[in-house]
């Protein structure tokens, strides 16, 4: 639990970071939100296939919520943390945040819960090995 005289600090472990580009704006010039979300898909297939030891695919975003706009040259990090693990399915509730690394603190941007599967080399759903 976190300590409320603290600032707020991500959940889970980074998994991917990467720089919001120009190419990647809305029409406000903010960073486009559908950027953000393949950002937060990328990470939690690292995850997930790392729990699966191999091949997973999306299966479901059960929930997407867009917090704060996230400025073109902003670092942003996509923490994952895993929720659930079944036979062939994975849980992941991944966060956003992004710093300036110059000036202000971390601000967290976007969080959403993904689900993933297990597939073999056919795209069929396969078991998650034991560790």
């Amino acid at each position: 639990m976190q300590n409320i005289n603290e600032p707020p600090t991500p959940a889970g472990k980074l998994i991917s970071q990467t720089i919001a580009m120009p190419r990647e704006t809305n029409a406000n010039g903010d960073i486009f939100g559908g950027w953000l979300l393949s950002q937060m898909d990328l990470a939690g297939a690292i995850l997930a296939g790392r729990i699966a030891k191999g091949r997973v695919a999306t299966v479901a975003i059960s929930s997407m919520s867009f917090l704060n706009p996230v400025p073109v040259g902003a670092v942003v990090g996509c923490y994952a943390n895993t929720t659930a693990v079944g036979t062939s399915s994975i849980k992941i509730t991944i966060e956003v945040w992004i710093s300036d690394d110059y000036k202000s603190e971390p601000c967290k941007v976007t969080e959403g819960e993904f689900v993933f599967v297990a597939i073999d080399d056919q795209g069929k759903t396969r078991t998650i090995p034991s560790s």
